[in-house]
């Protein structure tokens, strides 16, 4: 019986807070982080320059600077061990990261609607003509115009089309804003 159930026909298991009131807490719902396949190559690349690169070269350079004797005052030995505390904490995020993350690779069915990997072309009630592309949060870089799937802007563009207009809170006041062009390529 237990073998023919899913996981999904079960209840979720409760914490015990301890003290014996019933009123555990809930586990907060865990959100699925989207990556582009180029965001995607450029987080393995990071790992593996990490790890096959400039952790060995650290290590080389920790290991010299302990064989000069007193580590205490040896300013390359203290800043290399660091480094290497650095350089560990960031392979293990993005080890993990990279488990958790979804690739979207495939453009949906109505090209013509914003949704994740996008490219938009907006236009301001100025004039001024902005593209975006709406990526997920590891690889939002507002210079190239990446803008994370979680920002004010994304989220308020996010399931229009072209043409439509919208209004947008931020921080300096509201912009309005007209879709122009919704792209999935480059």
């Amino acid at each position: 019986m237990l073998d023919s159930m899913s996981t999904r026909d079960r209840s979720p298991r409760k914490r015990d807070d301890g003290d014996g009131d019933g009123d555990e807490p809930k586990q907060p719902a865990k959100r699925v982080a989207y990556i582009t396949p180029e965001g995607a190559k450029r987080l393995r690349a990071e790992l593996d320059e990490l790890w096959t690169r400039e952790r060995p070269r650290v290590t080389q350079q920790v290991s010299d600077a302990a064989a000069l004797g007193d580590r205490s005052e040896n300013a390359d030995y203290i800043y290399g061990k660091r480094r290497l505390r650095e350089i560990d904490r960031r392979v293990r995020f993005l080890s993990k990261r990279l488990d958790v993350i979804r690739i979207v690779s495939e453009p949906p069915n109505d090209p013509k609607r914003v949704f994740f990997g996008a490219w938009v072309t907006v236009e301001d009630e100025d004039g001024n003509e902005k593209t975006y592309r709406i990526v997920g949060a590891d690889e939002s870089d507002l210079e190239r115009g990446f803008i994370s799937m979680d920002s004010p802007v994304a989220r308020a563009l996010l399931g229009k089309r072209e043409g439509d207009d919208l209004t947008i809170k931020v921080p300096r006041g509201d912009v309005e804003y007209t879709i122009l062009a919704v792209r999935y390529t480059a």
